[in-house]
Protein backbone atom coordinates (compact mmCIF):
# COMPACT_ATOMS: atom_id res chain seq x y z
CA UNK A 1 0.00 0.00 0.00
CA UNK A 2 1.28 3.68 -0.83
CA UNK A 3 2.57 5.48 2.18
CA UNK A 4 3.40 2.83 4.41
CA UNK A 5 6.63 3.50 6.17
CA UNK A 6 8.11 0.26 6.24
CA UNK A 7 7.90 -2.94 3.77
CA UNK A 8 5.27 -5.10 3.31
CA UNK A 9 5.74 -7.94 5.98
CA UNK A 10 4.36 -10.68 2.94
CA UNK A 11 6.66 -9.62 0.38
CA UNK A 12 10.07 -10.97 -0.07
CA UNK A 13 12.34 -8.78 -0.71
CA UNK A 14 15.69 -9.74 -2.98
CA UNK A 15 18.56 -9.07 -1.25
CA UNK A 16 22.44 -9.32 -2.97
CA UNK A 17 24.22 -12.50 -1.28
CA UNK A 18 26.98 -9.93 -0.17
CA UNK A 19 24.39 -7.89 1.79
CA UNK A 20 23.80 -10.17 5.17
CA UNK A 21 20.42 -8.95 7.82
CA UNK A 22 21.43 -8.33 11.70
CA UNK A 23 18.61 -9.22 12.95
CA UNK A 24 19.74 -8.12 16.72
CA UNK A 25 20.36 -4.57 15.31
CA UNK A 26 17.70 -4.79 13.03
CA UNK A 27 20.47 -3.41 10.11
CA UNK A 28 22.20 -4.60 6.50
CA UNK A 29 25.70 -4.93 6.81
CA UNK A 30 28.08 -6.54 3.53
CA UNK A 31 28.80 -10.11 4.43
CA UNK A 32 32.72 -10.51 5.52
CA UNK A 33 33.01 -13.20 2.63
CA UNK A 34 33.56 -10.38 0.33
CA UNK A 35 36.67 -9.73 -0.36
CA UNK A 36 37.11 -5.92 -0.95
CA UNK A 37 39.40 -2.57 0.59
CA UNK A 38 38.00 -1.62 3.35
CA UNK A 39 37.74 2.04 1.91
CA UNK A 40 35.64 0.41 -0.18
CA UNK A 41 33.69 -1.76 1.96
CA UNK A 42 32.94 1.62 4.06
CA UNK A 43 31.38 3.38 0.78
CA UNK A 44 28.88 0.36 0.46
CA UNK A 45 27.79 -0.26 4.04
CA UNK A 46 27.01 3.53 3.51
CA UNK A 47 25.34 3.36 0.33
CA UNK A 48 23.32 0.70 1.74
CA UNK A 49 21.71 2.30 4.88
CA UNK A 50 20.83 4.94 2.87
CA UNK A 51 18.82 2.66 0.61
CA UNK A 52 17.46 0.95 3.44
CA UNK A 53 16.62 4.17 5.33
CA UNK A 54 14.80 5.36 2.03
CA UNK A 55 12.74 2.08 1.65
CA UNK A 56 11.89 2.22 4.88
CA UNK A 57 10.55 5.58 5.41
CA UNK A 58 9.55 6.51 2.06
CA UNK A 59 8.95 10.42 0.96
CA UNK A 60 8.12 12.18 3.78
CA UNK A 61 5.45 15.19 4.08
CA UNK A 62 7.70 18.24 4.94
CA UNK A 63 6.10 20.72 7.17
CA UNK A 64 5.69 24.16 5.32
CA UNK A 65 4.28 25.92 8.13
CA UNK A 66 3.13 25.45 11.38
CA UNK A 67 0.08 27.90 12.79
CA UNK A 68 -1.56 28.60 15.95
CA UNK A 69 -4.62 30.33 16.80
CA UNK A 70 -5.40 30.35 20.51
CA UNK A 71 -7.86 32.31 22.68
CA UNK A 72 -5.57 32.55 25.92
CA UNK A 73 -8.27 34.39 27.91
CA UNK A 74 -6.08 36.98 29.59
CA UNK A 75 -1.86 36.97 28.86
CA UNK A 76 -0.31 37.65 32.10
CA UNK A 77 3.06 36.32 33.18
CA UNK A 78 3.59 32.95 34.98
CA UNK A 79 2.03 29.23 34.14
CA UNK A 80 0.61 30.81 30.48
CA UNK A 81 3.75 32.35 29.28
CA UNK A 82 5.97 29.09 30.30
CA UNK A 83 3.14 26.99 28.48
CA UNK A 84 3.48 29.17 25.28
CA UNK A 85 7.25 28.66 25.16
CA UNK A 86 6.84 24.80 25.37
CA UNK A 87 4.41 24.55 22.65
CA UNK A 88 6.15 26.56 20.27
CA UNK A 89 9.38 24.64 20.87
CA UNK A 90 7.47 21.15 20.95
CA UNK A 91 5.20 22.19 17.86
CA UNK A 92 7.79 24.01 15.91
CA UNK A 93 5.63 26.89 15.71
CA UNK A 94 6.21 29.06 12.91
CA UNK A 95 3.48 31.76 14.06
CA UNK A 96 0.98 32.15 17.08
CA UNK A 97 -2.03 34.21 16.50
CA UNK A 98 -3.41 34.99 19.94
CA UNK A 99 -6.81 36.24 21.50
CA UNK A 100 -8.21 38.00 24.74
CA UNK A 101 -4.76 39.34 25.91
CA UNK A 102 -6.76 41.20 28.46
CA UNK A 103 -3.12 43.81 27.93
CA UNK A 104 -2.99 47.09 27.85
CA UNK A 105 0.73 47.13 26.09
CA UNK A 106 3.03 44.51 24.17
CA UNK A 107 6.93 45.34 23.50
CA UNK A 108 9.58 43.77 21.73
CA UNK A 109 10.87 42.05 24.92
CA UNK A 110 7.45 40.78 26.36
CA UNK A 111 7.41 38.95 22.61
CA UNK A 112 11.10 37.73 22.76
CA UNK A 113 10.53 36.20 26.17
CA UNK A 114 6.98 34.78 25.05
CA UNK A 115 8.28 33.19 21.90
CA UNK A 116 11.94 32.00 23.56
CA UNK A 117 13.68 33.34 20.82
CA UNK A 118 14.80 36.81 19.66
CA UNK A 119 14.41 36.38 15.82
CA UNK A 120 10.65 37.72 16.26
CA UNK A 121 8.34 39.79 14.50
CA UNK A 122 5.05 41.01 16.45
CA UNK A 123 2.13 42.88 15.77
CA UNK A 124 -0.87 43.54 18.66
CA UNK A 125 -4.24 45.30 19.51
CA UNK A 126 -4.54 47.08 22.42
CA UNK A 127 -7.59 45.82 24.40
CA UNK A 128 -11.10 47.83 24.63
CA UNK A 129 -12.29 48.40 27.95
CA UNK A 130 -10.57 45.08 29.75
CA UNK A 131 -11.68 42.92 26.78
CA UNK A 132 -10.20 41.74 23.91
CA UNK A 133 -6.79 42.34 22.50
CA UNK A 134 -4.87 40.44 20.17
CA UNK A 135 -1.10 39.58 19.32
CA UNK A 136 0.77 37.98 16.93
CA UNK A 137 4.19 37.04 17.12
CA UNK A 138 6.02 35.17 14.27
CA UNK A 139 9.53 33.50 13.02
CA UNK A 140 11.31 35.89 10.91
CA UNK A 141 12.92 33.33 9.53
CA UNK A 142 9.89 31.53 8.29
CA UNK A 143 7.47 34.63 7.50
CA UNK A 144 8.27 38.09 5.40
CA UNK A 145 6.00 41.10 6.41
CA UNK A 146 4.85 43.10 4.08
CA UNK A 147 1.92 44.97 4.87
CA UNK A 148 -0.04 45.20 8.30
CA UNK A 149 -3.87 46.19 8.57
CA UNK A 150 -5.67 46.54 11.92
CA UNK A 151 -9.38 46.73 12.45
CA UNK A 152 -12.57 46.28 14.54
CA UNK A 153 -11.26 42.84 16.40
CA UNK A 154 -8.80 41.87 13.82
CA UNK A 155 -5.26 41.87 12.38
CA UNK A 156 -4.20 41.50 8.99
CA UNK A 157 -0.77 40.25 8.45
CA UNK A 158 0.39 40.37 4.47
CA UNK A 159 3.56 38.47 3.89
CA UNK A 160 5.93 35.72 2.12
CA UNK A 161 5.95 32.31 3.45
CA UNK A 162 10.14 32.66 2.81
CA UNK A 163 10.18 28.67 2.41
CA UNK A 164 7.80 28.42 -0.99
CA UNK A 165 8.73 32.19 -1.51
CA UNK A 166 4.53 32.31 -1.49
CA UNK A 167 2.82 35.20 -0.80
CA UNK A 168 -0.14 35.16 1.53
CA UNK A 169 -2.71 37.08 3.70
CA UNK A 170 -3.30 36.42 7.36
CA UNK A 171 -5.91 37.32 9.76
CA UNK A 172 -6.22 36.93 13.09
CA UNK A 173 -9.30 37.63 14.34
CA UNK A 174 -11.90 37.73 17.65
CA UNK A 175 -15.89 38.04 17.10
CA UNK A 176 -17.55 39.49 20.07
CA UNK A 177 -20.67 38.01 21.56
CA UNK A 178 -22.84 40.64 20.32
CA UNK A 179 -24.58 40.13 17.00
CA UNK A 180 -25.13 43.65 16.02
CA UNK A 181 -21.15 44.01 16.35
CA UNK A 182 -20.36 41.05 14.58
CA UNK A 183 -22.26 41.49 11.66
CA UNK A 184 -19.87 45.10 11.71
CA UNK A 185 -16.71 43.13 11.83
CA UNK A 186 -17.80 40.70 8.88
CA UNK A 187 -18.35 43.67 6.74
CA UNK A 188 -15.29 44.62 7.77
CA UNK A 189 -13.79 41.19 6.55
CA UNK A 190 -15.21 40.87 3.18
CA UNK A 191 -13.99 44.15 2.11
CA UNK A 192 -10.98 42.77 3.12
CA UNK A 193 -10.88 39.92 1.42
CA UNK A 194 -12.45 42.05 -1.37
CA UNK A 195 -9.24 43.65 -1.73
CA UNK A 196 -7.50 40.63 -2.99
CA UNK A 197 -10.02 38.21 -4.54
CA UNK A 198 -7.45 36.15 -6.21
CA UNK A 199 -5.11 36.02 -3.15
CA UNK A 200 -4.16 33.10 -0.63
CA UNK A 201 -5.85 33.98 2.59
CA UNK A 202 -5.89 32.24 5.78
CA UNK A 203 -9.08 33.64 8.90
CA UNK A 204 -8.21 32.24 12.28
CA UNK A 205 -9.69 32.67 15.31
CA UNK A 206 -12.02 32.37 18.14
CA UNK A 207 -15.47 33.41 16.00
CA UNK A 208 -17.43 32.97 18.80
CA UNK A 209 -19.96 31.49 16.54
CA UNK A 210 -20.96 27.33 15.81
CA UNK A 211 -21.65 26.27 12.01
CA UNK A 212 -23.69 23.32 12.67
CA UNK A 213 -26.07 22.37 16.18
CA UNK A 214 -23.64 19.33 16.41
CA UNK A 215 -21.02 22.16 17.42
CA UNK A 216 -22.76 22.93 20.32
CA UNK A 217 -23.24 20.35 23.51
CA UNK A 218 -24.90 21.56 27.35
CA UNK A 219 -25.72 24.54 25.90
CA UNK A 220 -29.74 26.12 25.63
CA UNK A 221 -30.44 26.59 22.42
CA UNK A 222 -31.79 29.67 21.82
CA UNK A 223 -34.64 31.74 19.11
CA UNK A 224 -31.80 33.21 17.19
CA UNK A 225 -29.28 30.69 17.22
CA UNK A 226 -30.75 28.60 13.51
CA UNK A 227 -30.39 32.46 12.40
CA UNK A 228 -26.85 32.78 13.74
CA UNK A 229 -26.01 29.81 12.13
CA UNK A 230 -27.16 30.29 8.53
CA UNK A 231 -25.98 33.89 9.00
CA UNK A 232 -22.50 32.87 9.39
CA UNK A 233 -22.59 29.65 6.64
CA UNK A 234 -23.24 32.60 4.12
CA UNK A 235 -21.08 35.11 5.34
CA UNK A 236 -18.26 31.91 5.13
CA UNK A 237 -19.76 31.29 1.44
CA UNK A 238 -19.90 35.46 0.45
CA UNK A 239 -16.16 35.59 1.07
CA UNK A 240 -15.51 31.96 -0.94
CA UNK A 241 -14.01 30.40 2.03
CA UNK A 242 -13.37 26.70 2.78
CA UNK A 243 -12.67 25.55 7.01
CA UNK A 244 -10.00 23.16 7.63
CA UNK A 245 -11.16 19.89 8.93
CA UNK A 246 -10.28 19.12 12.70
CA UNK A 247 -8.45 16.43 14.06
CA UNK A 248 -8.55 15.95 17.53
CA UNK A 249 -11.19 16.89 20.37
CA UNK A 250 -14.35 17.81 18.44
CA UNK A 251 -14.70 21.47 21.01
CA UNK A 252 -13.07 23.74 21.39
CA UNK A 253 -14.05 25.31 24.18
CA UNK A 254 -15.36 24.11 27.56
CA UNK A 255 -17.15 25.85 30.59
CA UNK A 256 -14.70 25.09 33.19
CA UNK A 257 -17.12 22.74 35.16
CA UNK A 258 -17.23 21.06 31.60
CA UNK A 259 -21.35 20.95 31.71
CA UNK A 260 -21.17 22.49 28.00
CA UNK A 261 -18.63 22.83 25.31
CA UNK A 262 -18.58 24.45 21.64
CA UNK A 263 -16.71 24.45 18.75
CA UNK A 264 -15.48 28.25 18.52
CA UNK A 265 -12.29 28.35 16.73
CA UNK A 266 -11.87 27.66 13.24
CA UNK A 267 -9.30 27.90 9.75
CA UNK A 268 -11.08 29.07 7.31
CA UNK A 269 -8.84 29.29 3.81
CA UNK A 270 -9.60 30.36 0.19
CA UNK A 271 -9.92 28.22 -2.86
CA UNK A 272 -5.76 29.41 -3.51
CA UNK A 273 -5.08 28.49 -0.14
CA UNK A 274 -6.02 25.12 -1.11
CA UNK A 275 -4.51 24.67 -3.90
CA UNK A 276 -1.01 25.57 -3.01
CA UNK A 277 -1.29 23.48 0.50
CA UNK A 278 -4.07 20.63 -0.11
CA UNK A 279 -2.65 18.48 2.83
CA UNK A 280 -3.35 21.21 5.66
CA UNK A 281 -5.06 19.80 8.71
CA UNK A 282 -6.25 21.64 11.58
CA UNK A 283 -5.39 19.86 15.36
CA UNK A 284 -7.09 20.83 18.30
CA UNK A 285 -4.27 20.56 20.56
CA UNK A 286 -4.75 19.97 24.21
CA UNK A 287 -6.44 22.35 26.44
CA UNK A 288 -4.32 23.87 29.62
CA UNK A 289 -4.70 27.13 31.42
CA UNK A 290 -7.42 28.72 29.28
CA UNK A 291 -11.05 27.35 28.78
CA UNK A 292 -9.97 26.97 25.02
CA UNK A 293 -7.71 24.55 23.30
CA UNK A 294 -5.45 25.88 20.75
CA UNK A 295 -6.01 25.19 17.01
CA UNK A 296 -2.99 24.55 14.79
CA UNK A 297 -3.07 24.55 10.85
CA UNK A 298 -0.31 22.35 9.76
CA UNK A 299 0.93 22.82 5.85
CA UNK A 300 2.96 20.35 4.54
CA UNK A 301 4.01 19.26 1.06
CA UNK A 302 5.36 15.78 -0.09
CA UNK A 303 8.69 15.46 -1.64
CA UNK A 304 8.71 13.34 -4.14
CA UNK A 305 12.45 12.67 -4.98
CA UNK A 306 13.73 14.55 -7.73
CA UNK A 307 12.37 14.55 -11.63
CA UNK A 308 11.87 11.13 -13.46
CA UNK A 309 14.86 11.21 -16.45
CA UNK A 310 12.74 10.88 -19.82
CA UNK A 311 13.72 8.88 -22.43
CA UNK A 312 12.15 9.87 -26.06
CA UNK A 313 11.39 6.94 -28.35
CA UNK A 314 12.56 9.15 -31.25
CA UNK A 315 15.88 8.48 -29.74
CA UNK A 316 16.43 4.95 -30.07
CA UNK A 317 16.55 5.38 -34.10
CA UNK A 318 19.37 7.76 -33.68
CA UNK A 319 22.77 5.72 -34.06
CA UNK A 320 24.50 8.30 -32.28
CA UNK A 321 22.25 7.31 -29.34
CA UNK A 322 23.16 4.12 -29.43
CA UNK A 323 26.88 4.53 -29.18
CA UNK A 324 26.93 6.94 -26.53
CA UNK A 325 24.65 4.07 -24.37
CA UNK A 326 26.99 1.55 -25.64
CA UNK A 327 30.78 3.47 -24.90
CA UNK A 328 29.09 4.30 -21.59
CA UNK A 329 28.01 1.47 -20.31
CA UNK A 330 31.18 -0.47 -21.43
CA UNK A 331 33.94 2.55 -20.18
CA UNK A 332 33.18 2.71 -16.79
CA UNK A 333 33.21 -0.09 -14.75
CA UNK A 334 32.64 0.86 -10.98
CA UNK A 335 33.76 -1.38 -7.57
CA UNK A 336 31.76 -3.01 -5.56
CA UNK A 337 28.39 -4.93 -5.37
CA UNK A 338 26.04 -5.00 -8.13
CA UNK A 339 23.17 -3.09 -6.67
CA UNK A 340 25.50 -0.31 -5.67
CA UNK A 341 27.77 -0.71 -9.03
CA UNK A 342 24.34 -0.21 -11.15
CA UNK A 343 23.41 2.85 -9.48
CA UNK A 344 26.37 4.20 -10.39
CA UNK A 345 26.90 3.27 -14.26
CA UNK A 346 23.33 4.55 -14.19
CA UNK A 347 23.91 7.94 -12.51
CA UNK A 348 26.85 8.23 -15.23
CA UNK A 349 24.16 7.54 -18.05
CA UNK A 350 22.02 9.58 -17.35
CA UNK A 351 24.79 12.83 -16.96
CA UNK A 352 26.32 11.11 -20.43
CA UNK A 353 22.70 11.43 -22.29
CA UNK A 354 22.07 14.87 -20.90
CA UNK A 355 24.71 16.21 -22.39
CA UNK A 356 24.44 14.52 -25.51
CA UNK A 357 20.79 15.72 -26.26
CA UNK A 358 21.56 19.47 -25.45
CA UNK A 359 24.61 18.57 -28.26
CA UNK A 360 22.46 16.69 -30.50
CA UNK A 361 18.90 18.04 -30.44
CA UNK A 362 19.31 21.40 -28.45
CA UNK A 363 16.00 23.00 -27.40
CA UNK A 364 13.41 21.30 -29.52
CA UNK A 365 11.07 24.00 -28.82
CA UNK A 366 12.89 26.51 -30.25
CA UNK A 367 13.82 24.64 -33.41
CA UNK A 368 9.97 23.49 -33.60
CA UNK A 369 8.75 27.13 -32.91
CA UNK A 370 12.00 28.53 -35.92
CA UNK A 371 10.44 26.02 -38.15
CA UNK A 372 6.57 27.00 -37.41
CA UNK A 373 7.83 30.97 -38.18
CA UNK A 374 9.45 30.48 -41.16
CA UNK A 375 6.68 27.78 -42.83
CA UNK A 376 4.40 30.57 -41.95
CA UNK A 377 6.57 33.42 -43.65
CA UNK A 378 7.08 31.03 -46.50
CA UNK A 379 3.10 30.71 -46.55
CA UNK A 380 2.17 34.74 -46.24
CA UNK A 381 4.35 35.31 -49.17
CA UNK A 382 2.28 32.47 -51.38
CA UNK A 383 -0.70 34.48 -51.00
CA UNK A 384 0.83 37.55 -52.18
CA UNK A 385 3.03 36.01 -54.98
CA UNK A 386 4.13 33.08 -56.44
CA UNK A 387 7.16 31.25 -54.57
CA UNK A 388 10.28 30.80 -56.30
CA UNK A 389 11.64 27.13 -56.61
CA UNK A 390 14.32 27.92 -53.99
CA UNK A 391 11.34 28.91 -51.81
CA UNK A 392 9.44 25.86 -52.82
CA UNK A 393 12.23 23.40 -52.24
CA UNK A 394 12.87 24.94 -48.84
CA UNK A 395 9.12 24.87 -47.59
CA UNK A 396 9.05 21.11 -48.57
CA UNK A 397 12.34 20.79 -46.09
CA UNK A 398 10.78 22.84 -43.38
CA UNK A 399 7.55 20.54 -43.84
CA UNK A 400 9.93 17.86 -43.49
CA UNK A 401 11.73 18.72 -40.72
CA UNK A 402 8.52 19.30 -38.93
Amino acid sequence: MLGTSSPPTDIEVSVPRCLMADKSTNQYKLSHSVDMPETLKKANEDDTEEAVSQWKDGKKPQSIMNIVSYNIRGLRRGVKWAAIRRMVRKQKVDMICIHETKRELIDKAACQALWGDSDVGWEFQLVINTAGGLLCVWNQQAFKLERRETGSGFILLEGVWIQENQKTSVVNLYSPCDVHQKRIQWDSLKLLRQQDPDGLWCFMGDFNNIRYQSEREGVSHRGTEATNINDFNNWIAELELEEIPCVGKRFTWFRPNGAAKSRLDRFLVSPKWLHKWPACTNFTLERNFSDHCPIMLRAKVIDWGSKPFRVFDCWFKDKSFQKVVRECWTSNQPRGWGGFALKVKLKRLKEALKVWNRDHYGDTLKKVQQIEADLNRLEDASSTRQLTQQEMTAHKNLQEEL
